[in-house]
């Protein structure tokens, strides 16, 4: 892991170098976000519609990120994308004041989708990438270090005062990442040949180039079961991010300032996970660590579902930290190798495209969710978290699946190689 990050050059190293500006003001507010917007008056089903209307926006930007990227270049792109998309609306969230002004921000955020992650991996060492993606998740990771003082922070100024000031901080971060970035980086080498080939083409026109995309994801085993996986992580973060805190904090009693205790924890165990058991995985046999990662995923559920408020307030706490722990060993381990997957199983001729079709497609399936999960905690808040556990269990079949197949299929190139080897009658 440190040998990949002190050789890191080019894009690669922009892009690692520049990430803590972005993830450690962003992992400071996250925790935050659900709780903040309800003490602003936002009721469960609205916070499950933004989710929704945030993923439905995405469909539409993942879609124009393929010809928009090839036509102006990775670099451009990304800068303009993540003024828009980071920049304005994380200044909306400080301001806001309803749901109205949260309507606006997902608007604006939704075009993060647009920048794809070319300019980090295109010209990276393909051997690496599971470590490059490790460092790029300890960037953020840095920041619940800092959890306690946001926490610190609410019990002295208040929920709503504290985050409002980390998203001021965060605005002002990730801004100078953004401009930090382009300054230091340069077009890939695939970039630059599709601004060539694509000079002189209007942008409508580069959608043609999505048929071919899509036959080619549709005939790849490996991509399928990548955006299968993908799908399934989307579903289940979406569902996270909107309701834990809401869980935690109404229906088990917990303490907004006491919320920042278990980013602390989460970010221990990934960051031993990153450092000493990911960089032995290998990508290429993914497979039973996945599987083991979804199984984490599903003890975590259990625990959270199974808390009752009734307990001693540190009891609670300790339970929910050991939920936390096990999330945090799943998301240690299928994070980086899905990330790495997604580079090894698209073809890299024309990777804007077909990634922007498989960000499509998970994002249409997974948009009804944040709606669906707003209605299942308006009866019950423990049932969007039960609904991700089955959606674990479904990861686990699939990846079983995926694995008999591909053994299946080494069997059978195995046994035509024996048979072709064989001598010939009369020979």
């Amino acid at each position: 892991m440190l040998k990949t990050l002190l050789s890191l050059r080019g894009n690669p190293r922009a892009c690692v170098y520049t990430e803590p500006l972005w993830g450690i003001p962003y992992n400071l507010y996250a925790p935050y976000v659900s709780v903040y917007m309800a003490a602003l008056g936002l009721t469960d089903p609205q916070i499950g519609a933004l989710a929704s209307l945030s993923l439905g926006l995405q469909v539409l930007t993942s879609l124009l990120g393929g010809p928009v990227t090839d036509k102006f270049g990775r670099r451009l792109t990304t800068f303009i994308s993540d003024l828009l998309s980071w920049t304005i609306p994380i200044l909306i969230w400080a301001l806001a004041q309803n749901f109205w002004y949260f309507v606006v921000a997902v608007f604006f955020n939704s075009l993060w989708r647009v920048s794809r992650t070319c300019l980090l991996v295109e010209d990276a060492d393909q051997s690496k990438l599971v470590s490059i993606w490790s460092w790029i998740y300890i960037a953020g990771l840095v920041a619940a270090f800092f959890a306690p003082l946001a926490g610190l922070l609410i019990g002295r100024f208040d929920l709503v005062p504290t985050v409002r000031g980390l998203y001021l901080l965060a605005f002002i971060m990730m801004t100078i990442k953004f401009v930090v970035l382009f300054i230091t980086s340069h077009e890939t080498e695939r970039g630059v040949q599709r601004i060539t080939e694509t000079r002189g083409q209007p942008i409508w026109s580069l959608f043609g180039g999505y048929r071919e995309a899509w036959r080619e994801l549709l005939g790849n085993r490996r991509t399928l079961t990548t955006l299968a996986i993908l799908l399934i992580i989307s579903i289940t973060v979406t569902v996270n991010n909107a309701f834990w805190g809401i869980l935690v904090t109404k229906k088990l009693g917990v303490p907004s300032e006491w919320i920042a205790v278990f980013p602390v924890a989460r970010s221990l165990v990934i960051l031993a996970m990153l450092f000493f058991v990911i960089p032995l995985v290998s990508v290429q046999r993914f497979h039973l660590p996945m599987a083991l990662g979804f199984g984490s995923f599903i003890a975590a559920v259990i625990i959270l579902v199974s808390v009752p408020a009734s307990l001693p307030f540190f009891a609670l706490i300790g339970l929910l930290c050991l939920s936390v722990i096990f999330d945090a060993i799943g998301g240690a381990v299928v994070q980086p190798l899905l990330d790495s997957m997604m580079v090894l199983t698209v073809d890299p001729r024309d990777r804007a495209r077909i990634t922007a079709l498989i960000y499509m497609i998970a994002l249409i399936l997974t948009s009804p969710f944040g709606w669906i999960a707003g209605q299942l905690s308006t009866v019950e808040r423990i049932l969007p978290f039960a609904l991700n556990g089955v959606l674990y269990v479904v990861a686990i079949v699939l990846i079983y699946l995926n694995s008999r197949a591909g053994r299946q299929g080494a069997v059978q190139q195995a046994n035509s190689q024996d048979v072709d080897g064989l001598p010939q009658a009369g020979g």
